[in-house]
C-alpha cells in the first residue's frame, strides 16, 4: 500500500491535472478581461499528456472551451492515457 502512495506517477498525474485545471481557469479569466490568452496548443498538450480529467472538470466548472470538439477529444484521450498509466505502472 505504501508503495502505491509514494509512486511518482501519482504525483505527476495530480500535478498535470491541477496545472491544466488552473490554466483553463486563467484562460477563462483572461477571456472575460480580454487579456492575453493561453495558446490552445498548450491546453491541448497538457490534456494529452495525462491532464485530461483536470481539463474535463475545468470545462464544466468554468464553462470554457465546451463547444470545441478537439478539446473534448484531447481531454478524453488524456484521461484514458492517465488510466492506462495507472493500470500498467502504478
Amino acid at each position: 500500500m505504501n508503495a502505491l502512495i509514494y509512486n511518482p506517477l501519482w504525483f505527476y498525474l495530480i500535478a498535470v491535472n491541477l496545472y491544466l485545471f488552473c490554466l483553463m481557469g486563467y484562460d477563462k479569466y483572461q477571456t472575460v478581461k480580454q487579456g492575453w490568452r493561453v495558446p490552445e496548443a498548450n491546453l491541448l498538450f497538457m490534456g494529452a499528456i495525462g491532464g485530461g480529467l483536470g481539463g474535463l472538470i475545468a470545462q464544466r466548472g468554468f464553462r470554457h472551451k465546451t463547444r470545441k470538439k478537439k478539446f473534448h477529444l484531447f481531454f478524453a484521450f488524456g484521461t484514458v492515457f492517465a488510466i492506462l498509466l495507472m493500470v500498467f505502472f502504478a
